[in-house]
């Protein structure tokens, strides 16, 4: 029997309930389409009633906030779970609870999968695979404590249900026992309301109880107003009582017809038909179909509006499957791409990081598609990480062989770092380090250890080396000091203007400086910086230019003769000569040209810088040529 059906033989006599149950009467109330809709939302309304029926309590539970759970992260789940477990009417959180426990499940059991997938790769075995998750262990704490209490709370539940469905059967029976009863007529009708009140204050019964005993019940109460035919003045004045209150129930109905939030609009539809059901007893006759239709309508149209609102709600979920399956093809793509460097695994890594983000923040999908996207996604990712951890297991292979390869070094050091034969271990020192340098990474947990132990070794060679190159070098470096000092003194010379005296000066500094000896062969650039001291010196001499040149040309030659490397002389006098043959090559080209102006006046500003130019040229060729026979003078 529908609710549309028992809401009506609430209102009419035991005649009228058997007629106004059959399919006519239903047929010609209403048309087949408004009919259907109306006993959609009232079939929706009655089942949750009756879920409501077990505990008065239960239809809170449209009152807690609805969450998309989905986009939740493990951690936020498990916090949104401590959250619900809280809450003292632990039965009205149960589909929120299991909601949580779905969506955190299923991420468990993909960050698993990565994890033991990962395991496997880098050679662990399959049986020995374990993963201790703290935020796994709360998780299970707090689902256990849900569990536990859930269990207690419809323990104590249970009996109360049967104690109050016993006591509903005995208030129905003394309704029916009324008809039979040989009293005066106010007293019966007493009786009556005050049976409808312990009604009305007995507690839940069984869900699946529930509309058989109401049916029995209002069959009863029809009944016992059939009786009252004897007594019209009270049975009208509950008539016009019970029409008073349904029309405000209407009207509130029709207010919630016009309310945008549709799920409010229901959530209070639902208590309405609940006060019409269990609280209301019926209407005289002439206004019984009018106000019923009047209810029906107005739950019809909050019935359309929340469909529309549920069919809006399939487009967003399509927009959102929309985005899923473009961020899978997004992961599908970043897995088919051949990548052979860590770097770029590392940059992959973020950016699957961020994919997965992004797909549980794209909301629900429709529920016929559910489960098929989930498992698209996760063979996606599962197939990215298979990739990666392929990449890094060759990658740990090749680290191995690295680090094979670099403790075979770390030998050859520690072998030879206390050896004593210089010529031949220094090279081969050198080399190692070179070679060191060319071998890739090796796994991180034993790259500083290696490394402080090759260094090590290395360190106490060289160290080695270099205490006994100074210890040979020790004049060498006695020299450089005292150098360094006499070319800050040479810095600060002023010459007088007695030239002679000035080039005596310059000469005896000079002198000085090879009398001090040789310096180490890394540090000989200190040369260069007293020559440059001594140019500076000539500089200042009231000379011409071509002799202040030749006499800081000796001071070069004694430098290049006293490094005792006549390689150094080789390549400056070939040097020269180079440079004289250059200048005469100029000089003759510069000599054919004044051809092309032999009836040209001499004073013709071109022929004047033609002159000028071999002038120049013949002048530096004559100190070359002097500079070339004081460098034979040191071979001869």
């Amino acid at each position: 029997m529908s609710e549309k059906e028992n809401l009506q033989n609430a209102d009419g006599t035991e005649e009228n309930l058997i007629q106004n149950s059959t399919p006519e009467a239903v047929n010609n109330s209403v048309s087949e389409n408004a009919n259907a809709i109306t006993e959609g939302a009232i079939e929706e309304i009655e089942a949750s009633n009756a879920e409501d029926a077990e505990d008065e309590n239960n239809s809170k539970r449209h009152e807690i906030e609805e969450k998309d759970y989905h986009t939740m992260s493990m951690d936020e789940l498990v916090d949104e779970l401590s959250t619900l477990v809280s809450n003292e009417n632990i039965q009205i959180v149960r589909a929120q609870v299991e909601t949580v426990k779905n969506e955190f499940s299923a991420k468990f059991s993909a960050l698993l999968e990565e994890k033991k997938e990962e395991f496997l790769a880098s050679g662990g075995n399959s049986i020995d695979f374990r993963f201790n998750n703290p935020l796994k262990a709360r998780f299970n704490v707090l689902y256990k404590d849900y569990k536990d209490r859930k269990q207690a709370y419809y323990k104590t539940l249970e009996k109360s249900l049967k104690d109050n469905f016993d006591s509903r059967l005995e208030i129905i029976e003394e309704i029916k026992n009324l008809l039979n009863v040989e009293e005066n007529i106010n007293t019966t009708y007493k009786h009556f309301k005050a049976l409808q009140e312990r009604w009305k204050n007995t507690g839940p019964i069984p869900r699946d109880k529930y509309n058989n005993v109401w049916n029995n019940y209002h069959h009863h109460v029809e009944n016992f107003y059939d009786f009252l035919h004897l007594n019209r003045d009270l049975r009208d004045l509950d008539f016009k009582h019970n029409l008073e209150k349904k029309q405000k129930i209407v009207a509130r109905a029709q207010e919630l017809a016009k309310d945008d939030n549709t799920n409010r609009a229901f959530r209070e539809l639902q208590v309405l038909h609940k006060l019409w059901k269990e609280e209301l007893g019926p209407v005289a006759k002439e206004f019984r179909d009018e106000i019923w239709e009047k209810f029906s309508t107005a739950t019809k149209a909050i019935h359309e509006k929340r469909q529309e609102y549920f069919a809006d709600l399939d487009k967003s979920y399509e927009k959102n499957l929309e985005k899923k399956n473009e961020i899978i093809a997004q992961i599908d793509t970043i897995a088919q791409d051949a990548t052979n460097n860590h770097g770029a695994w590392q940059k992959k890594i973020k950016t699957i990081e961020a994919l997965r983000q992004d797909f549980f923040n794209a909301g629900k999908v429709p529920i016929k598609v559910n489960e098929a996207t989930w498992a698209k996604f996760k063979d996606s990712v599962r197939n990215f990480n298979r990739n990666k951890n392929a990449f890094y297991k060759g990658l740990k292979k090749e680290q191995y062989d690295n680090l094979q390869k670099k403790l075979e070094l770390i030998s050859i050091a520690e072998q030879n770092k206390d050896n004593d034969d210089f010529e031949a271990t220094t090279p081969l020192m050198k080399k190692i380090q070179s070679d060191w340098k060319k071998i890739g990474h090796v796994p991180r947990k034993d790259s500083d250890k290696i490394w402080k132990q090759f260094k090590g070794a290395c360190n106490a060679y060289f160290d080695k080396l270099h205490a006994v190159k100074n210890e040979e070098n020790k004049e060498e470096l006695a020299a450089l000091e005292e150098k360094t000092a006499f070319l800050e003194k040479v810095k600060t010379i002023q010459l007088t203007k007695d030239k002679q005296e000035s080039l005596t000066l310059i000469k005896e500094q000079i002198n000085a400086w090879k009398a001090i000896g040789t310096v180490p062969y890394n540090k000989r650039f200190i040369d260069k910086k007293f020559n440059k001291a001594i140019d500076a010196l000539f500089n200042q001499l009231d000379m011409n230019k071509n002799e202040a040149e030749l006499l800081k040309y000796d001071n070069k030659l004694d430098t290049l003769a006293s490094a005792d490397d006549n390689r150094l002389l080789d390549n400056e006098r070939n040097f020269i000569r180079k440079k004289i043959d250059e200048i005469k090559s100029e000089i003759n080209q510069l000599e054919n040209n004044l051809q092309f102006f032999s009836n040209v006046d001499d004073n013709n500003p071109l022929v004047r810088d033609v002159h000028k130019n071999i002038n120049r040229h013949k002048s530096q060729l004559l100190t070359w040529q002097d500079k070339l026979k004081k460098i034979k003078q040191f071979y001869s």
